[in-house]
């Protein structure tokens, strides 16, 4: 469900597992006892439920801190923080958890559940609408639920964490935790490590799918539409006159796939042909593309593999290459140069 690095110079790998484990990946070899196994606390029983995401502290290397997102016995969305272990750095200390946020969920569905720290060293939350279908309760736009939505908190200061300051919702008018809004599911967005920029992939519903793009520096508060648009397309209801949408970069409809998996842009140095393409693919089709902006607004989109995946999950090491996996596939696979 997901592929994350600790950035600790360990090289090391860590696979987030659905039924609630994370396992590491050391000089491309599984280590045989699991980083982490809260199986017992996870509710891994629908297709979107489970261990949904992980993100380590920008500090791991002093703190030992990383946090997880998960659905918990009751359906509900929970993120949480854990230390590494004081003895074993291979091993995290199950008994250090402490949980940050709880968000109930109305359905099984649209759980979002991707975890990233900003180059602001605040940590960002994906969460989705809360399933079933078209957004029955209209949380993509309701700035009062945590649905719908990309978080944005401080987890360096406060009980557990605070709200930055400059939040858009920070002083009222919606709840201060939100960063932006209008999103179906964000199955998944990351940082470009050299230039800050946010790229989201946002799972749409019948037709299309989309990646939304957040410039470095861009105030919060940006809207993307959802459920008013899916895409650039209107999907439901009249929108009102004095709201502003951030369409998105690029979309793709349902004859080319069913359900985005956003990925990363590559700032790797094994491939510099590759420099500044963001990689993501498509959950149903296994296709993997590529995505350049060539130009302020000049966005290319280009068909580069067939995984034969159900991807699940994109990933980079500490030297930037990137990593894909399916769901139920079993492995982790690396983009190389064919030989």
């Amino acid at each position: 469900m997901d592929i994350q690095n600790a950035g600790d110079g360990s090289g090391r790998l860590f696979v987030v597992e659905k039924r609630g484990r994370i396992v590491i990946l050391q000089n491309d070899q599984l280590l045989p006892t699991p980083f982490l196994d809260i199986s017992n606390e996870v509710d891994s029983s629908g297709t979107e439920q489970g261990l949904l995401g992980l993100a380590f502290h920008p500090q791991y290397a002093q703190n030992g801190l990383f946090y997880v997102y998960y659905i918990d016995p009751g359906g509900n969305s929970v993120v949480a923080r854990f230390n590494v272990s004081s003895n074993d750095p291979n091993q995290a200390d199950p008994s250090s958890e402490v949980g940050l946020l709880h968000v109930d969920q109305p359905y099984s569905n649209h759980n979002g559940g991707n975890l990233a720290f900003g180059p602001d060293g605040y940590l960002y939350i994906g969460l989705g609408d809360g399933g079933s279908e078209g957004d029955p309760l209209r949380t993509g736009q309701d700035l009062q639920t945590l649905l719908g939505k990309l978080l944005r908190i401080d987890v360096n200061s406060g009980d557990n964490y605070s709200i930055p300051a400059d939040n858009p919702f920070a002083s009222g008018g919606g709840l201060p935790e939100i960063w932006a809004y209008g999103l179906r599911n964000p199955w998944r967005f990351s940082f470009d490590s050299l230039t800050g920029d946010l790229y989201i992939g946002d799972v749409g519903q019948d037709s299309w799918e989309e990646v939304d793009y957040i410039p470095a520096g861009t105030p919060g508060g940006l809207n993307f539409g959802w459920s008013f648009y899916e895409g650039m397309h209107p999907y439901q209801g009249q929108p009102p006159a004095d709201v502003t949408f951030t369409p998105p970069v690029i979309e793709y409809s349902h004859s080319e796939g069913c359900s985005i998996t956003g990925g990363y842009v590559y700032r790797g140095s094994a491939l510099p042909e590759w420099q500044g393409i963001y990689f993501y693919g498509d959950y149903c089709s296994g296709t993997i593309w590529g995505l350049l902006q060539a130009g302020v607004g000049n966005w290319q989109s280009k068909h580069l593999f067939d995984s034969g995946l159900r991807i699940s999950a994109f990933g980079v090491d500490e030297a930037g290459e990137i990593y894909v996996a399916g769901l139920n596939s079993g492995n982790v696979l690396r983009l190389e140069r064919q030989p």
